[in-house]
């Protein structure tokens, strides 16, 4: 049932959002002052990926040409810089020339540029070539393991005095009034009770004048921060749930490959994408709408499926599965963005903040800028002694002015054309890129993921392949070459009703690329440790939070 008293499914349709758990505020934001004996910083990036880790550079270097002595940090949850961080990716080197103009492009931590690329929009058994649509272009671009980019970044921080603190997630912001002190890490070594254990440690309290939100895709304080402030947007933010597996191939891939169609239904958003990071290494993943009108769609299953197209069939047959992951991606764009990205003591940057840009599929280079941006802000707040809402609004001008909210307005219609479908949201999508988004396509038909009406199937899942172990992988496999060794006795960081009705359990097991959720005996079984972290269930389903440090994947060149 849900608030109402009305059954989920209505004529077999279900609404996810009658069943999702509220935002935990009471954890996430807490009016409590720091400890006396808190860790002091002017400046705290929470997240260490291309955002967090770009602008504690840009502030230190700054800082120190400016004379101002300052105490940076980045704290970052996972064990090790990059565990967590997964993108494409084909990266737009603009925002690191910026930030790194003493260094010629070939000492930037980026592999091959991209020479050649191809579209195609599959069928099932084939696939016809398509001219690449403008903003889909990468003549210039650079193909990058974000992995390999952050612990690049990282090692550039530490040489600037940054404290960069691995196995230290954010558990709360930490406030008086409307303004944000820092934050409280989450302990660490609980049992399964939330009892503690014998390599129990407790938390830690982070005083910050200046905290900058960069936890990538959904975070939960970013969303927290959002929820408490009362801050809008022209129209919910939506994602999309990337699911990519990295392959040592049989044959090598000559060009950056993206595909449209098979094996989505048509009235489902996303593609594929396919890139060659070496000779001996090829990325491929699938990128998949989270608004999809289906109960029982499984991006996991459909990544595995496009592994048996001709198309990629003969470059990975034969060859080894090195790593799999799995990440929800900020698609709703420029109408999507808060209205405003800080507040006292705050700032938010990168995905967090949702400065990704769906045409070109971009957002690695908006990302380092926007943290680049914060710096600038934060500095000039410092300097002033000032770290009010009022004087750190100077972000958002920053980002008004900047090339991330340009290219974000004039591609504002683009992805919520695709809520009626492929060709006409192709059709439409050709026009905006013709008038530089000047029609009104998708300006008021906006609505959460979450409130999207998804209906039963009407066959079988899954007919046309079964994992082989050798091309094709099931969830338990995919999640063992993640590298998640995360403690089976972990508390679950995972809120969620177990109560809810079997349509709506299946639903999770088939929506988590991870095998989180299972439905036994008619009802939904959780297994937390499984949890990779990609935030789909927080986007559609039960409720994720932080859990404690060095959980989670361990991606190497992801």
């Amino acid at each position: 049932m849900n608030a109402h008293g009305s059954p989920v499914t209505r004529n077999g349709t279900l609404i996810p959002a009658d069943y999702q758990p509220p935002l935990p505020m009471d954890r996430l934001v807490r009016a409590e002052r720091p400890a006396e004996d808190a860790v002091p910083f002017d400046v705290l990036f929470v997240g260490g990926g291309p955002a967090g880790l770009a602008g504690s550079i840009a502030l230190a270097r700054a800082a120190r040409d400016r004379g101002v002595a300052l105490s940076i940090g980045v704290l970052e949850r996972a064990e090790r810089l990059g565990d967590h961080c997964l993108s494409g990716a084909v990266v737009n080197p603009i925002a690191l020339r910026q930030l790194f103009p003493e260094l010629p492009e070939d000492e930037l931590p980026l592999r091959g540029p991209v020479l050649r690329e191809r579209v195609h929009l599959l069928r099932k058994s084939g696939s016809l070539r398509i001219p690449t649509p403008p903003t889909m272009r990468n003549h210039g671009n650079r193909i990058a393991s974000v992995c390999e980019l952050v612990r690049w970044l990282g090692e550039r921080a530490a040489e600037l005095g940054v404290d960069v603190l691995t196995g230290f997630p954010a558990d709360c912001l930490l406030v008086e009034g409307r303004r944000v002190l820092g934050v409280r890490t989450t302990p660490a070594g609980l049992d399964r009770d939330g009892e503690p254990g014998a390599a129990h440690l407790p938390s830690t309290d982070i005083a910050a004048r200046i905290t900058v939100l960069a936890e990538g895709t959904r975070g939960a304080l970013t969303q927290a921060f959002l929820h408490w402030q009362g801050i809008g947007r022209s129209h919910p933010q939506i994602y999309a749930l990337g699911v990519k597996e990295l392959w040592r191939p049989v044959r090598p891939l000559d060009a950056v490959v993206h595909t449209l169609g098979w094996p989505l239904p048509r009235d489902v958003f996303g593609g594929s994408f396919f890139y060659p990071m070496a000779d001996d290494l090829v990325a491929l993943g699938l990128v998949v709408g989270l608004d999809y009108p289906q109960q029982g769609l499984d991006v996991h299953g459909l990544l595995q499926q496009l592994k048996l197209h001709p198309l990629f069939r003969p470059h990975l047959e034969g060859g080894e599965l090195l790593e799999w992951g799995a990440k929800t991606i900020p698609e709703g764009g420029w109408y999507a963005l808060p209205e405003r990205r800080y507040g006292d003591g705050l700032l938010i940057v990168g995905d967090a903040a949702g400065f990704v840009d769906v045409p070109s599929l971009k957002g690695i280079h908006y990302a380092i800028r926007s943290g680049v941006l914060a710096a600038e802000a934060a500095l000039d707040a410092l300097e002033h002694d000032d770290p009010s809402a009022a004087r750190l609004g100077l972000y958002d001008e920053l980002v008004r002015e900047s090339y991330i909210e340009r290219d974000l307005y004039r591609t504002r219609g683009f992805r919520l054309g695709f809520k009626h479908g492929l060709y006409r949201g192709g059709f439409q999508a050709a026009l905006l890129t013709a008038t530089r988004g000047a029609l009104p396509f998708g300006r008021g038909r906006g609505e959460a993921d979450a409130a999207t009406p998804r209906r039963p199937e009407p066959g079988p899942p899954d007919p046309d392949w079964r994992p082989d172990g050798k091309l094709t992988f099931s969830k338990e496999d995919a999640v063992y070459r993640s590298g998640n060794d995360t403690r089976d006795d972990i508390p679950s960081h995972l809120i969620w009703n177990p109560a809810v009705p079997p349509p709506v359990a299946r639903f999770y097991a088939r929506m988590c690329p991870a095998g989180v959720y299972e439905v036994r005996d008619a009802r939904l079984h959780v297994n937390p440790s499984n949890c990779v972290d990609c935030k789909a269930t927080d986007v559609l389903g039960p409720r994720w939070t932080p859990r404690e440090g060095g959980a989670g994947t361990k991606y190497d060149r992801m």
